[in-house]
């Protein structure tokens, strides 16, 4: 759908030389990806990142519909905003991501102050819809039922020096009963393999040492590409990885998230036998109960879930699982909560994401009936917490006395200026406060000696063992982050001087990527 909307106040339309801009962030790492494309896109169109703190002539949500209060918490923001933009003539507000796809234009009813509404399907229009309404003098409202083509066919600035995200593949073919992700973000179209590798390549040529690889359902991967050249293949997955692991200077790969009903086990010996795969493992479990799992959709069991976990362990027996969990689905009895506990013991998490369940309106199970009263709901969370944070104690607790690698991280930064320590990943994505050193940066790897433990993270006081400097972090030091330009064309069409699909580095003819 494509609408304009008059505007409800006289616009001053004289705008600065060269615009600012600053992009709000909700919700999970496919919209933490998605807004490194549209500030990719924005600085193609000549704008420049707004200085921290700085207010900004065009600011642009990217919001979830995940989340209970994602609609009151947009719109508070965007009602702090309101008298911000009366006073700055020429200012724009952009609204985009699932709640956007979700609400079309119930978005600009609520506050009319915005200037483009764009969805999840069509994040490349953002520049031509804020030029249009600035033009028009009116609003614009642009969803698309459907995606036109990877947004990996757009420019990307990286949010790190070090860590970057690679989309493989775009929406879900699931449909549980509790998910909305389904009709924000349309059904599953995989990326070829050439040109994911070639956006992987082009972030290790910039210096970036790790790299996620981000799907809704990565295990599906090879069930649905867009490319009619490209036949099915059901062990894609475990050949991008292993491929993955053939690019030098490419030392940590991590992925997200995988479905335990299409966990196989070439997917578990590819992460055992390719050095640069990080032992870890979240594997979503949402319920131990069988009957829960049955009203959720959800196509595996309690047994089923706990033999990967099994495998894994065999195969990679430090590897840290992390694990989704719901509280209080519709119809969740004492009984069902107790086998959701019973499994919690029997998985050992290193640690869990766990959620107090809300209905979200459009899916099935926001009409189910016997819906938990929430109190009885946050009890059950609570009684879910306590256990989970002393199995994560208990685990870390075991880890005292080992050495772990670390790449320091910035985000995370100091954990306080008393102790001077700095903050880093484990290979297995434990959490690390270390007491580090005036030269150490992040990007940067370190080595250290863990000496106690807490339910979220690992200490190591004990000094730095190894120092080694790295292209990240110089990158970081300079201020530079990487950039990556469009890799492939669009959906359903042939990547620019493609390889072959087992090929397993390539810039897909496109040239120096850097």
């Amino acid at each position: 759908m494509s609408v304009e909307a008059p505007r409800h106040q006289a616009t001053d339309m004289s705008v600065p030389a060269v615009r600012s801009y600053s992009v709000r962030t909700y919700g999970c790492q496919m919209n933490v990806h998605d807004s490194e494309r549209i500030a990719g896109l924005l600085e193609d169109a000549g704008y420049v990142a707004a200085a921290d703190g700085d207010d900004a002539d065009l600011v642009v949500f990217n919001t979830c519909a995940v989340r209970e209060n994602a609609d009151n918490k947009l719109y508070g923001n965007l009602s702090h905003l309101a008298p911000v933009k009366e006073a700055r003539p020429g200012m724009q507000i952009a609204v985009g991501g699932c709640l956007a796809q979700k609400d079309k234009d119930v978005v600009l009813k609520r506050a009319p102050w915005v200037d483009v509404v764009f969805g999840t399907h069509n994040i490349g229009s953002l520049p031509v819809l804020l030029e249009r309404a600035r033009h028009n003098e009116e609003a614009q409202v642009e969803i698309l039922d459907s995606l036109d083509r990877f947004p990996s066919t757009l420019p990307a600035r990286r949010d790190s020096a070090y860590s970057g995200w690679v989309s493989i593949s775009v929406g879900c073919n699931n449909t549980c009963t509790f998910c909305i992700v389904p009709s924000l973000r349309g059904k599953e179209v995989d990326r070829r393999p050439g040109d994911i590798l070639a956006e992987v390549q082009a972030l290790v040529d910039q210096g970036v040492l790790e790299v996620t690889l981000l799907g809704q359902n990565v295990n599906a991967y090879g069930m649905s590409f867009a490319d009619p050249a490209v036949p099915r293949d059901r062990g894609a997955f475990a050949d991008l990885l292993r491929a993955c692991g053939t690019i030098e200077g490419l030392e940590r790969v991590r992925f997200t998230s995988p479905h335990p009903a299409e966990f196989t086990d070439d997917v578990i010996e590819a992460m055992a036998q390719t050095p640069n795969i990080c032992p870890q493992l979240h594997m979503p479990l949402q319920s131990g109960s069988d009957r829960v799992l049955r009203a959720m959709r959800r196509s595996y069991r309690q047994s089923k879930y706990l033999g990967i976990l099994d495998r894994v362990r065999e195969a990679m027996p430090h590897a840290a699982i992390t694990t989704d969990i719901i509280v209080g689905f519709p119809g969740e009895t004492e009984e069902d909560f107790a086998e959701t506990l019973s499994v919690v013991e029997k998985a050992r998490f290193s640690s869990a994401f766990t959620f107090q369940y809300s209905p979200r309106p459009g899916t099935p199970a926001a009409t189910m009936a016997d819906q938990v009263p929430p109190e009885v709901v946050t009890e059950r969370y609570q009684r879910l917490i306590a256990l989970q944070e002393r199995i994560c104690l208990e685990a870390n607790t075991e880890l005292v006395g080992s050495d772990a690698e670390l790449l320091v991280s910035a985000g995370e930064g100091r954990k306080n200026s008393e102790t001077g320590r700095m903050t880093g990943r484990a290979r297995d994505g434990r959490l690390v406060h270390f007491r580090g050193a005036p030269d150490i940066r992040p990007g940067d790897v370190v080595t250290v000696t863990i000496t106690d433990a807490a339910p979220h993270h690992l200490i190591a006081d004990s000094g730095v063992h190894s120092h080694r400097r790295t292209r990240a972090g110089d990158a970081h030091e300079a201020g530079t982050k990487p950039t990556t330009p469009p890799v492939g064309v669009g959906l359903g069409m042939p990547t620019i001087g493609a390889t072959a699909v087992d090929a397993p580095v390539s810039a897909c003819g496109m040239g120096d990527l850097t």
